[in-house]
């Protein structure tokens, strides 16, 4: 049984985002956050097999991120996969400016005013019944 449990995303994590979309008043019983875990577990699980699979016949060893947006893309979740591909392209240049930035100390370079720490919020934007995004957080 552990061996399972440790297959299965944190229960607390699951329940925390949970939260994020329902309205403050509204409670998730301990059930829906188990149905909850265990299907985005297993959602997980089958995108990063296909995404192995692939690196698998490229015979590459290391699994990215774009592997992972493919993998939504050859399922069919073309939505999900623009929103990872935005979300890396992000992170990809949020990680560029830190590097230039540590590069420009351990040189010595002078900064301007411009180039200072800017800490870098991701927001995936989730999709609504309607079909219109939000940021995911409480109003």
């Amino acid at each position: 049984m552990t061996d399972e449990h440790d297959k299965l995303l944190p229960i607390a994590n699951v329940g925390r985002i949970m939260k994020q979309i329902l309205p403050p008043h509204a409670k998730i019983s301990k059930e829906a956050k188990e149905r909850m875990q265990e299907c985005a577990s297993e959602f997980i699980s089958f995108i990063t097999s296909e995404a192995s699979d692939r690196c698998h016949k490229e015979n590459r060893k290391t699994l990215n991120g774009d592997d992972i947006c493919w993998a939504l893309c050859s399922v069919g979740l073309d939505n999900y996969s623009e929103a990872m591909l935005r979300y890396l392209q992000k992170l990809r240049e949020y990680e560029r400016q830190r590097a230039n930035q540590s590069n420009q100390v351990s040189t010595g370079e002078d900064k301007d005013e411009t180039s200072t720490t800017n800490w870098a919020t991701f927001d995936f934007g989730i999709l609504d019944r309607r079909g219109s995004t939000s940021s995911g957080k409480p109003s």
